[in-house]
């Protein structure tokens, strides 16, 4: 008997499934999470083979894109056992299996990822001045993150950079950041920062929506909107001098909810039915009960009827708190 696809109550297809593997992370960016962060006790992480019976559990169910998140995914000791599990499932159900990390493993992994069936992978660097770098992070890992970047290339991996967007912070080397990116023959996305847990600065000061940014952009390039969809929100254009692709995610100044397609689930079993949302259905539960199958696919229903229409996301006024006490380490990038 063929599973029921997962379809929300607003008809929405939902195809694409973020798991996160663990919620520890070797970089302390200063706008993801506190210096002193407090990870989860490693008895609550969903094992190896949870998190592979509930990869299975949503492709059976319709999942044909899953990316593995964190924290830093690579920072965890079984990843690549998870990653060649997984891959196996490529071509059976499963259209692409994909990557978000920090780079600073990358160097070390970067064939084994190429090897189980990765074909793509997203890197996140904000910055590519050292000094900038470790103000940024907390550590000075740049050099590490860069040659990750070179060994994923060098193994055939397709590079996508994903830059976070900061007032103050990186703002005036973003035009050469994507000028850089796209001389090595990688796109570049921005993001807009999104309120997600307490940290020590206040991300009204960093915010800087991209509509400003793509208005600067537009006077020094030619910004064509692109057909292009990777399966994720951005939306993306094509920058006629660099030959390049520029992607631009706006959870705040153009929100994208309507097309939604994903689900979130943290490294604890913990299933978000919207980023920006509490709406909540403990999978773990599902997964360690008497009746795994069923419980899990009675879960994933109400997901689906949970799921709400859009986020209520704002960075609007200093001093505000976060719209969720949740950092991103937690639900996944």
């Amino acid at each position: 008997m063929t599973a029921t696809p997962l379809v929300d109550q607003f008809a929405r297809r939902i195809s694409y499934l973020r798991l996160s593997v663990i919620d520890r992370c070797d970089l302390r960016c200063a706008y993801c999470m506190p210096e002193r962060m407090t990870f989860l006790p490693k008895a609550e992480v969903l094992t190896l083979e949870e998190l592979q019976s509930l990869a299975l559990g949503f492709i059976a169910r319709g999942i044909t894109k899953l990316r593995l998140t964190g924290g830093e995914p690579l920072v965890r000791r079984d990843m690549i056992e998870l990653v060649r599990a997984l891959g196996r499932k490529i071509g059976d159900g499963l259209e692409e299996l994909t990557l978000t990390t920090n780079g600073t493993r990358l160097a070390e992994f970067a064939d084994d990822l190429a090897a189980a069936g990765v074909r793509r992978i997203n890197v996140s660097l904000d910055t590519r001045d050292r000094a900038a770098f470790a103000k940024l992070t907390r550590r000075d890992a740049l050099p590490q993150v860069l040659e990750g970047i070179a060994a994923a290339r060098e193994a055939g991996l397709k590079v996508k950079l994903n830059t976070v967007a900061l007032k103050g912070v990186n703002e005036d080397e973003i035009p050469d950041l994507i000028g850089w990116a796209h001389g090595l023959g990688l796109e570049l996305t921005l993001i807009e920062v999104m309120p997600l847990g307490e940290v020590e600065e206040d991300r009204f000061d960093h915010y800087l929506p991209l509509s400003a940014v793509r208005e600067g952009l537009e006077r020094r390039w030619i910004l064509a909107p692109s057909a292009h969809r990777s399966g994720g929100p951005a939306r993306y254009f094509d920058v006629a001098e660099t030959g390049g692709r520029l992607g631009l995610i706006t959870p705040l100044t153009n929100n994208f909810c309507d097309g939604c397609n994903r689900v979130r689930v943290t490294a604890t079993g913990q299933l978000f039915a919207c980023l920006g949302g509490t709406e909540q259905v403990d999978l773990r539960g599902a997964l360690r009960s008497a009746d795994p199958d069923r419980a899990l696919e009675e879960a994933l229903d109400l997901a689906m009827r949970i799921k709400p229409a859009r986020h209520a996301f704002a960075i609007d006024r200093p001093g505000a708190a976060p719209a969720l006490a949740r950092h991103m380490s937690m639900t996944g990038g």
